[in-house]
């Protein structure tokens, strides 16, 4: 009673998108991977080595000619995923220069781009928009009629978009979250603050269904404030829709939801300040074209489950700015998803399997000239079904009728083409089967799968192939990819494997896919960053690898870290370090994860201490060799070098090299001694 229909929610831990975007680019072995300077290499697995003495875990990656190179894990950084396996893909040449002279030749290019990109930006940031800030009491009345507790990625959300709109310039934000992860919420808020600041508010949606369902939204969630809604797409009638028109001109109608209608030249408005486009991958590079043109100082917040792989790739480089949603429903449960060839035998009893729990199901079959004769064939396939069919091609009157006794379920299937596939919420649908999956795109299927499953209850998907035929190597890649990824908030997964499949394409022109074969994916997007920053004239981070030769036996044994990809990723995290915090908040998670350190992972832990060191000096290598060790480069004064002597008597400095050498005492463990003596120079010379 006192809190009306709010619900309540446990928060959960929270994944930065760092994290995130680090999940979508685990190794598996088989895999190309890149070498920043040896090249594109198969991963061959983790494999121990015996180095000097000790003990040590090493990535194997199998160059041209069956030529290995054993890379230490404490050097993973250096190796990134190529991306999708391709045929005409070559692996490189040990030592050879063909490497080098690709990646020399793609800089330059990357370095055009990224001047008409910055210049791109540039313009923007020097447009005025309006600022918007939200109207207290009335904001908040409003946010309180939000029938769920918000997760953090939504506030998150919610907040940078509030944070955007008060920044003088105009806003041009990604909303990436799963379908049904809440991304219409924050589309309402920001709708809701733009309205009472003054100024129109256009969403553009990629279907009438999905208009008409949004304008329901948008009308209950509105009531009792001072806004106007209405909508445009073809099931409005045509006197309806030149009022409309009419309003938006005059500035009568605060908030219009429509297709791509509203993006004809007769649209006219009186004050656009925010541009809503919903489903983004669903529209065409001309359409996107058309809403650029629609003023070019408004607030663009763009919202996608699968983004297509330009937009994704413009967010991950730094030039749109990204909000991620992982954070799915209380009760949400993945989809469990069947992919394989056509069997009417396996889709009739998954239609009456649905039946027996008074459920729906959506039947896609995408060619509306069979669509009919599709349908006959399932009442005769399962006669105690009542079906119906809906399609794009049928009067408006007819599809929203169709459409409409299927959601009061006077219909038990829905046989229809891929109009179902944005934003049609019906909770008692859990059941989807789709015919010739092999044809649709990685987003599409995604997105079709997340029309199902959304009431809490279990829900099955069943995406079939013809039997008997060669799948294209695409088509194959995208199967075992939807098949692969069915756990919630794997939207953000798929599109970055979508990019590996197609590429990210030409950022400034109309291709939407295209070919970043050269390098592979994760260095590819390394350089446009890189060239991103330069161009701005900022300081670029340049990978300078950190080399550390210690003979010590440190790895994560088998039996304490099983899996090879937990063992991976706790390598990687290891890399990462750069302060000794670092180093204790990954000792404690082992601690809790796997159970007490055996000797080994304690002498990799203190590796770990030792890299957090050499990058708050500054070294780029320590060697081991002999009892003695090099640490380079590093810059003494002569009264500096003097007081060397009191930390190692052996201690020799040499000016024209940059380095040091140091004797390591007898008996004394070389890690843990490096790691106290640098300390102590840090702490004697160079801050003394």
């Amino acid at each position: 009673d006192l809190l009306g229909e709010r619900l309540a929610r446990r928060t959960r831990r929270r994944r930065k998108a760092e994290a995130f975007i680090a999940d979508a680019s685990q190794l598996g072995e088989g895999d190309l991977v890149v070498h920043l300077e040896h090249g594109i290499g198969r991963y061959g697995g983790l494999e121990t080595l015996d180095v000097g003495g000790a003990a040590h875990d090493c990535l194997k990656i199998f160059y041209h000619g069956d030529n290995r190179l054993y890379v230490p894990v404490e050097n993973i950084d250096v190796l990134s995923r190529f991306g999708s396996e391709q045929d005409s893909t070559v692996l490189d040449r040990l030592g050879g220069v063909a490497w080098q002279a690709r990646k020399a030749k793609l800089k330059e290019r990357i370095r055009e781009m990224a001047e008409q990109l910055i210049q791109i930006a540039a313009e923007r940031e020097t447009w005025p928009a309006e600022i918007f800030t939200p109207p207290e009491g009335a904001y908040d009345e409003f946010c309180a009629r939000f029938p769920f507790a918000e997760t953090e990625d939504q506030l998150r959300a919610i907040a940078d978009v509030m944070d955007d709109f008060t920044k003088g310039r105009p806003m041009d934000r990604l909303i990436c979250g799963d379908v049904g992860f809440g991304k219409t919420e924050v589309a309402l808020r920001a709708a809701f603050v733009a309205a009472l600041t003054g100024v129109q508010v256009a969403v553009v949606v990629p279907t009438t269904l999905l208009a008409r369902q949004h304008f329901a939204t948008f009308t209950a969630r509105f009531e009792g404030f001072p806004i106007k809604v209405r909508q445009l797409s073809r099931l409005v009638t045509v006197n309806d829709a030149n009022e409309v028109r009419e309003g938006l001109k005059s500035g009568a109608v605060d908030v219009v939801i429509g297709t791509h209608a509203l993006l004809a030249q007769s649209i006219g408005f009186a004050n656009l300040g925010l541009l809503v486009v919903d489903e983004e991958q669903r529209f065409g590079v001309q359409h996107k074209e058309q809403m650029k043109q629609l003023k070019t100082n408004v607030d663009v917040l763009t919202l996608t489950a699968t983004p297509i792989p330009r937009t994704l790739e413009m967010s991950l480089v730094g030039i749109r700015d990204l909000s991620l949603l992982n954070t799915p429903p209380a009760d949400r449960q993945p989809i469990l998803t069947f992919v394989g060839e056509e069997d009417d035998r396996v889709a009739t009893e998954a239609i009456r399997r649905e039946l027996l729990r008074d459920g729906q199901v959506f039947w896609v079959h995408n060619r509306v000239r069979s669509i009919e004769d599709r349908a006959r064939e399932l009442r005769e396939l399962v006669p105690e079904a009542r079906i119906v069919v809906a399609h794009g091609q049928m009067d408006e009157a007819k599809l929203e009728r169709a459409v409409q006794d299927f959601w009061e379920g006077k219909y038990d299937v829905l046989v229809c083409t891929t109009i179902i596939e944005s934003g049609i919420d019906m909770p008692t649908v859990n059941t989807l089967v789709v015919e010739r999956a092999d044809l649709l795109g990685l987003g599409q299927l995604h997105q079709l799968r997340g029309r199902v499953g959304r009431s809490g209850q279990r829900a099955y998907a069943y995406l079939f192939h013809p039997r008997d035929r060669a799948l294209s190597e695409h088509a194959y890649e995208r199967l075992r990819t939807i098949g692969e990824a069915t756990e919630l908030g794997s939207g953000f997964k798929i599109a970055m494997r979508d990019l590996e499949i197609r590429g990210a394409g030409n950022l400034l022109g109309e291709a939407q896919s295209g070919h970043i074969a050269a390098v592979g994916y994760d260095l590819y997007c390394q350089l446009v960053t890189e060239a991103v920053a330069e161009m701005k004239g900022e300081m670029p981070k340049i990978q300078v690898e950190l080399k550390i030769d210690v003979p010590i036996t440190a790895f994560l044994p088998n039996d304490y870290v099983a899996k090879e990809e937990l063992r991976l990723d706790a390598y990687r995290r290891l890399v990462a370090v750069r302060t000794h915090a670092d180093v204790q908040d990954i000792e404690a998670e082992w601690q809790d994860r796997f159970g007490e350190l055996p000797e080994p992972a304690k002498s990799l832990l203190m590796v770990g201490s030792l890299r957090a060191e050499c990058h708050r000096i500054g070294l780029r290598e320590i060697i081991v060799s002999d009892n003695r060790a090099k640490l380079s480069p590093i810059t003494l004064k002569a009264s500096e070098s003097m007081r060397l002597v009191r930390l190692s008597p052996s201690a020799t400095y040499r000016e024209q090299s940059n380095d040091l050498s140091i004797a390591i005492p007898r008996g004394q463990e070389p890690a843990s001694y490096l790691v106290a003596f640098m300390q102590e120079l840090v702490e004697e010379v160079a801050l003394g």
